[in-house]
């Protein structure tokens, strides 16, 4: 018999083997691995904490990342977590790992990302650690927040007939890569080239320097809706749905055509001779959600511009992409792995 790997078992499959092996010991602990954020039982309300780990050359290249974007990034990315459960982002620890390449200007530009995150969200960074590493720049965030009782939203609540819906716009953030990477390979065969990205400005900031959707959340509580399960975005639209549909035990049924994209990512899949349909609902890192919502709420949620319906859920756990054409494809997960 084979063994088993790291590769073939991928990232979620890792996830799956890890939480099988842990033990909960405390009873607040009402919900540990295998949603956006863990979720403690504070009597009164739920506290939710989310970690992201970033590593240099693995989840961002400095080539093209200013450090000021990155500090940004680490901290929008934990609270797009938050955002996931239906929760409100309060406090974060932000710990780093640098090399003597670094110098103190560096550091300091890295927090000036970090400090306008926190202005941007309202929440506090209260701590974290610092050490030296070998191997580049290390980043991990830890960020806290909080949720009513009945306002938590987890990825297992989808039921049939509900609307699928998401937020903002896909794939632009995966195609801002590919034009970021494109610009450094032409760096690297000519140091004296000028950037030519004054026309992929949004793609490429929607790359750099993405938002995590706690707009979102407070425009739901306003209207006194809930989403029935909810997950951002991070590893493509695809992947979500396949965690949606695997907590929920339904089948979501998506229609392209629905998807909501900006034109440039359009564009910009013609120009690079991508497939758009993969690049749009595989690329990731849109920080986007992606919700599920009961159909007697859907006259509320017009009242919000920025969610789009996509699809429905069924009671089959089969997930379709119906393309333009009506021709159906069944959905698979292309993204990180």
């Amino acid at each position: 018999m084979e063994k088993e790997t790291i590769e073939s078992l991928g990232e979620f499959g890792l996830i799956d083997r890890i939480k099988s092996k842990a033990v909960i010991f405390n009873s607040n602990t009402s919900m540990g691995i295998g949603d956006d954020a863990a979720v403690i039982d504070n009597g009164k309300t739920f506290t939710l904490i989310s970690t992201d780990l970033l590593l240099e050359g693995v989840h961002f290249d400095l080539t093209y990342t200013p450090l000021k974007h990155l500090g940004y990034k680490a901290v929008a990315i934990n609270v797009s977590d938050i955002a996931a459960m239906n929760g409100t982002p309060k406090q974060i620890t932000v710990s780093i790992a640098i090399s003597n390449r670094f110098d103190l200007e560096a550091i300091d530009e890295f927090y000036e990302g970090v400090n306008a995150a926190c202005e941007a969200y309202h929440i506090d960074l209260v701590g974290g650690d610092t050490a030296s590493s070998r191997s580049g720049l290390v980043i991990s965030v830890t960020a806290v927040g909080e949720v009513d009782k009945d306002k938590i939203v987890y990825r297992s609540g989808a039921g049939e007939n509900d609307i699928v819906c998401v937020t903002g716009d896909l794939g632009a953030a995966y195609m801002g890569l590919q034009v970021l990477e494109r610009e450094k390979q032409e760096f690297l065969g000519n140091p004296q080239m000028q950037p030519k990205i004054d026309d992929k400005t949004y793609i490429v900031g929607r790359q750099l320097k993405p938002e995590g959707r706690t707009d979102i959340v407070h425009d739901l509580n306003e209207i006194g809706v809930v989403p029935t399960s909810m997950i951002d975005i991070s590893d493509g639209l695809a992947s979500e749905i396949l965690h949606l549909s695997k907590h929920s035990e339904v089948g979501f049924t998506v229609f392209f055509e629905n998807i909501p994209i900006e034109n440039i990512t359009l564009e910009t899949c013609t120009e690079f001779n991508l497939n758009p349909i993969a690049s749009i609902i595989s690329g990731g890192e849109d920080y986007e959600l992606l919700m599920t919502f009961k159909q007697a709420d859907f006259e509320k949620i017009k009242s919000i511009p920025e969610i789009t319906p996509i699809g429905f859920v069924t009671k089959e756990k089969e997930n379709w992409l119906v393309l333009n054409s009506g021709e159906k494809t069944k959905i698979v997960a292309q993204g990180w792995k």
